[in-house]
């Protein structure tokens, strides 16, 4: 039996995730653009300092008083995902380096950097160094990155979810 493809599978329907038949993980679209594989969450960490993994670790904590995620540890990042990925994190010596997307471009000087994909969808990059930089303001742009994760900011009938 031949392996079956993305390219050979329906579209999933209204609202579905389709899943990757290689590496198995679920995306909001067909053929969604990914390195397949499984990667271990603890292989980030190892040789990090404890505030490295303090830090991670509260972050999770903000993202999950948001509401449920996946955690997909990557081969050189560790992704948050809802219905698409809207947060990810890179486990550096002592500190984190990531990104939020959100589905407007918002200047602030704790941005290292701005990339616009698309027109709702901009790449805020960030650095983590102390607890502390998790604070009221950091999480109100996590939750707005969560809303972009459900796809909430897609206007009703425009969701895309074929290849």
């Amino acid at each position: 039996m031949a392996e079956r493809t993305g390219d050979d599978l329906p579209d999933p329907p209204s609202g579905a995730l389709w899943s990757c038949p290689r590496c198995l993980r679920s995306f909001a679209n067909r053929n969604q653009s990914h390195f397949c594989g499984r990667y271990d969450l603890e292989a980030h960490f190892a040789g990090k300092t404890e505030l490295a993994r303090r830090l991670f670790e509260d972050f999770v904590k903000l993202v999950s008083e948001i509401g449920p995620v996946v955690i997909v540890p990557e081969k050189s990042r560790i992704a948050f995902q809802v219905r698409m990925s809207f947060a990810a994190l890179m486990v550096r010596k002592s500190f984190l380096v990531g990104h939020l997307v959100l589905a407007r471009r918002l200047e602030h000087r704790r941005f290292l950097r701005i990339d616009t994909i698309s027109p709702r969808n901009h790449v805020h990059q960030f650095r983590l160094e102390r607890r502390e930089d998790l604070d009221p303001l950091f999480a109100s742009w996590l939750r707005e990155a969560y809303a972009v994760g459900e796809q909430r900011h897609l206007e009703p009938g425009r969701r895309r979810l074929g290849g």
